[in-house]
């Protein structure tokens, strides 16, 4: 099944199984583009969220009114820092941010269990990169594409280019099929 996506200068659309890369600066405000991801052409959606807590997610849906009814969160951060957990249906914990096969078993759960079409925000394959190391992040991003193929999903996921070495960055592409670059200025340029 085909996706819209929402994103200047990329496709309109998109097949199940795509891999849409978001390359952006360090500063960069992504928040934006990753909720129009999310509530564009959807039934559910789960964000990977690596860079912040479950809390932290559920206030950005909120602030940019997506719909949190169709949303599963996956917190890798607040079980390793001893934050509390919060008690919902909803959202989900791993043991540890450098967690790959518990994150990704995590993924294909949620794209077991729920019909129709599915995105999934992974927000940033950087950090799990810095908490995993990079050979393991990209082993994660070449799974989360298996795993979007056999389930007929998209996922957006979320990359620091100046934090990556130029040859990382190209093995991260690589494994994309659409990849959008945000700069400073909040430009978009997409190639696919």
């Amino acid at each position: 099944m085909d996706y819209d996506l929402a994103i200047d200068g990329a496709p309109d659309s998109v097949p199940g199984g795509t891999v849409v890369l978001l390359l952006h600066p360090s500063t960069g405000e992504t928040d934006r583009m990753d909720t129009d991801f999310l509530k564009t052409d959807t039934d559910n959606f789960l964000v990977v969220s690596t860079r912040t807590t479950a809390r932290e997610v559920t206030q950005k849906l909120e602030y940019y009114d997506v719909d949190e009814d169709s949303a599963e969160i996956l917190d890798t951060l607040s079980v390793d820092r001893g934050y509390s957990r919060r008690g919902a249906s909803h959202i989900h914990y791993v043991s540890a941010p450098d967690d790959v096969d518990g994150i990704l078993a995590a993924v294909d759960q949620f794209l077991t269990d729920n019909p129709d079409k599915r995105r999934v925000s992974f927000d940033s394959l950087t950090e799990l990169a810095y908490y995993a190391d990079e050979d393991r992040a990209l082993d994660a991003l070449v799974r989360l594409g298996d795993l979007l193929d056999e389930h007929d999903a998209v996922a957006l996921v979320h990359v620091s280019r100046e934090v990556h070495d130029d040859d990382v960055l190209d093995s991260f592409r690589g494994e994309s099929d659409v990849v959008v670059e945000l700069d400073e200025d909040g430009n978009v340029a997409a190639d696919y």
